[in-house]
């Protein structure tokens, strides 16, 4: 055996998420999707995305414990999601997998969510360990984190306003693109041109931290004064534009902390690094460099179980437990 099996629940969005890991074996990792239920509203509504969550939690548990072929009584522990999040989503994994291992007796942990983001390379790269820097980007979070082992962690630097995946939710929303943004931006920008516009890119004399708020304000500027005197370029080209100033930032911050504290393992996490161009940017850069670049598949880099499942038997291997009378915490730290 690998690792403690460990049944585990991400609901801190807008994605029901449920998988048996044992440790940072995949066993199954099934979730529900509430996209179309929010692209209604050009963004997730934090109430409609607690009620999904009740309405799926229940069946996907079933799924995801018989599509890994496992019994309730095997397991060794549960785990969700404790923060950070929205309060309501993350109140129903929290409560549900807490009643579920309570009326067990089974070990409860609950999971820091960004620290199941720096997991998701293990589930796919063995030789992913610690130390190394992570690059976490995400519609809540865009951070730079130094894993000098596991449980142990700094981070180097943060956005101070926008994270990227809400700088693409908005911009894809100004350009009648849809929801989720940063999909639709990626998909077309395949066949924009990227030098097309120079966006700015912020807050140069800062190795690690990010600002997107100021490129937010730079494309409507752009591209409503273009509309103005018929100069408006295509969409494609607009779309890889925007994605290039983004990606552009979010390597090189990466790439500043990878040469400043000599580490040889990167990874990623986080669903703007399921990007295709980011990712390309980012292996660019570190075979550049000669270190060891970990990207996990697109399903992991997305709000998953599988990374708190082996989050949670990390800690439970260490003997950690949640206590039952705690509850989330949605602007949690990591």
């Amino acid at each position: 055996m690998s690792g403690p099996l460990v049944l585990a629940f991400e609901t801190s969005c807008d994605e029901t998420a449920v998988a048996v890991t044992e440790g940072t074996r995949v066993l199954s990792n099934v979730l529900s999707s509430q996209v179309d239920m929010h692209a209604r509203f050009g963004g997730v509504v934090p109430e409609v995305a607690a009620r999904a969550h009740v309405e799926a939690i229940r069946s996907l548990t079933h799924r995801a414990l018989r599509e890994a072929g496992v019994h309730p009584d095997s397991l060794d522990g549960i785990a969700a999601t404790r923060g950070p999040g929205l309060v309501g989503s993350l109140l129903v994994g929290f409560s549900f997998a807490k009643a579920m291992a309570w009326s067990r007796g089974l070990p409860f942990l609950g999971v820091d969510h960004m620290e199941g983001h720096l997991f998701a390379p293990r589930l796919d790269f063995d030789d992913f360990r610690p130390p190394g820097v992570v690059l976490l980007a995400s519609g809540g979070h865009s951070q730079v984190v130094l894993i000098n082992g596991w449980g142990d962690y700094r981070v180097l630097g943060q956005t101070i306003d926008d994270a990227a995946g809400e700088a693409f939710d908005k911009l894809a929303r100004f350009m009648g693109l849809g929801f989720p943004g940063g999909p639709a931006i990626d998909a077309l920008s395949e066949t924009g041109d990227p030098d097309r516009i120079r966006f700015p890119r912020a807050l140069a004399d800062r190795r690690y931290d990010f600002s997107f708020s100021g490129l937010k304000t730079s494309v409507v500027t752009t591209l409503e004064k273009a509309r103005a005197s018929g100069t408006l370029p295509s969409r494609e080209d607009a779309a890889a534009s925007i994605q290039e100033a983004i990606v552009d930032v979010l390597v090189q911050k990466t790439m500043n902390a990878v040469e400043d504290h000599g580490v040889e393992i990167v990874g990623g996490g986080g669903g703007v690094v399921a990007n295709r161009r980011l990712r390309t940017r980012l292996e660019e850069e570190a075979d550049r460099r000669g270190v060891g670049m970990f990207l996990p598949r697109p399903i992991m880099c997305t709000d998953n179980g599988a990374m708190i499942g082996a989050a949670a038997a990390f800690r439970l291997e260490r003997g950690e437990r949640t206590e039952w009378r705690a509850g989330v915490d949605s602007s949690m730290k990591l």
